[in-house]
């Protein structure tokens, strides 16, 4: 055992091994996921805040689904239906992909 220990080194190999970058690489990995992750959550937080939160994008849709079913009873025409789905995206930013 003396023998193989004097002969090939302190890790029973010859020469060198880039396995030892394996571990450092694969928590930078880890590392610039959870960063991406955060800066892309700040942003779409950020851009959701600025239009009112997350109450108003539901009043919106909630808005949009009230002048359907007017629609669709027959309380309002197709004219009247699109000029006032026309005003109410106006008002409200289109989210972003």
């Amino acid at each position: 055992m003396l023998e193989l220990i004097t002969r090939f080194g302190p890790g029973f190999g010859p020469g060198f091994s880039p396995f030892w970058l394996i571990g450092p690489i694969f928590w930078l990995l880890v590392l610039a996921t959870l960063i991406v992750l955060a800066v892309v959550f700040a942003r779409r937080n950020r851009q959701l805040w600025q239009h009112g939160g997350p109450s108003a994008w539901r009043a919106a849709a909630s808005a949009e689904q009230v002048l359907g079913e007017r629609f669709a009873r027959g309380e309002i025409d197709e004219t009247e239906y699109r000029q006032r789905l026309d005003v109410l995206r106006a008002g409200r930013p289109q989210p972003q992909k």
